[in-house]
């Protein structure tokens, strides 16, 4: 299944429930929300009030991506507000399996991510714990970045891998993806995409339907 998950980061902060109700109704399945700490990466972001603000405008997935230092602080506090899918990276990660097996207790489905350097190994004996992989395709922090071409030969060989090991787990990609170049990752075996500026900028129903237009294409 081929899933939109509009990153809020791209959108107006100004007028963020109604485009998060406007994403909702052109047929997003997924809301990615980005919560960042000023220490895993440069910026900072919002938090769970925000979140748990927003969870009463739309019952679509709330994807939650985890860039802060020691998520496992907070894994429970996330979930309360909310989180159906929870991310975290596996490079802030001390103990990854512990913070696994937290999520899993909370009951929502968890994700690993990684940066665009961090090979694929780092995360191989946790592969059929995890209900989804995150390669970010640009180094995280900031929206607005351009796409990083050497994401699309790890998102393949993460593909291979899990075909392999005959796992269907998700491979989300993150990061300077929209309608014109989002074809090169779902080749490459991605099946949920990430757009911030790709979605938001422009006409939100618009490049919503154009998205959904190519995923046809590989359904």
């Amino acid at each position: 299944m081929y899933i939109l998950a509009p990153s809020v980061l791209g959108a107006d902060f100004t007028k963020l429930g109604e485009q998060i109700k406007r994403a909702d109704q052109a047929g997003a399945e997924y809301i990615h929300l980005d919560v960042m700490d000023g220490e895993f990466v440069p910026s900072i972001s919002f938090g769970m009030p925000v979140i748990k603000a927003l969870r009463g405008i739309t019952k679509k997935i709330f994807d939650v991506h985890l860039m802060i230092e020691q998520p496992e602080r907070y894994i429970e506090e996330f979930a309360a507000c909310g989180a159906d899918v929870i991310t975290v990276h596996v490079e802030s990660c001390k103990h990854l399996d512990r913070v696994i097996h937290q999520i899993k207790e909370t009951g929502a489905k968890v994700g690993v991510a990684l940066n665009p350097a961090t090979p694929i190994e780092t995360i191989i004996h946790v592969l059929d714990l995890v209900d989804m992989i995150l390669i970010m395709s640009v180094n995280p922090g900031f929206g607005g970045q351009s796409y990083i071409d050497y994401s699309t030969e790890k998102i393949r060989s993460l593909r291979n891998l899990l075909n392999e090991r005959g796992l269907k787990t998700d491979i989300q990609v993150d990061g300077g993806i929209t309608s014109d170049n989002v074809n090169v990752v779902l080749d490459a075996g991605a099946n949920i995409i990430v757009s911030g500026t790709g979605v938001f900028k422009g006409n939100l129903e618009e490049n919503i339907t154009r998205f959904h237009e190519i995923f046809k294409c590989y359904n």
